[in-house]
């Protein structure tokens, strides 16, 4: 595990679109079936990554919190040939674990992180209903082994202003976490 931090597309950027495996239906998923009159958050995770499995309540918080009023879709784009346990099946079997229901798409060939910019996992991407990038980076302060229990704080104060007609303030932490697992 390498400790990497987000590298903050750029505020305003619209959203890249995608068209990937959704893990839990075995077909895919594309950025055209997300609901237009609704905001979007994109996260890119993986099933082994500690960063991630320490804010596995507040992704379940954020499907029971949100799920009616933002699209919610978690991509994976670890190289599974070295981290089997990233695989597709092994992704539905998570999210079955977890009690999710919201799309966790397989980025296969790494082309969507890349046009993200993604660096690490956990990457939180929150767009308007205009499509328009208006917060990058972490859920809150909280990592792995620190004294503090996540709250999902910086990205739900993120949520909450959107939803609430309120500006997103541009002053925003980049996530860190484990290194996306890139192909050789």
């Amino acid at each position: 595990m390498a400790l990497t931090y987000s590298s903050m597309l750029e505020l305003q950027t619209d959203l890249i679109g995608f068209d990937l495996l959704n893990s839990l239906s075995n077909k895919n998923f594309s950025s055209d079936s997300l609901d237009v009159d609704k905001s979007s958050l994109i996260m890119f995770i993986c099933n082994h990554c500690p960063y991630v499995i320490h804010y596995h309540d507040e992704i379940i918080r954020l499907e029971k919190d949100y799920s009616k009023k933002i699209n919610l879709v978690a991509i994976s784009s670890n190289d599974i040939i070295n981290y089997p346990q990233d695989s597709p099946l092994k992704m539905k079997e998570l999210w079955e674990n977890l009690g999710l229901s919201f799309p966790y798409l397989f980025d296969e060939t790494q082309e969507v992180a890349k046009k993200y910019k993604a660096e690490c996992t956990p990457e939180f991407y929150l767009f308007d209903s205009n499509k328009k990038l208006i917060y990058r980076g972490r859920m809150d302060e909280t990592s792995p082994g620190s004294d503090k229990k996540p709250s999902g704080k910086d990205l739900r104060t993120a949520i909450d202003n959107l939803e609430n007609n309120r500006p997103v303030s541009n002053d925003q932490h980049p996530s860190m976490g484990c290194n996306i697992k890139w192909k050789p």
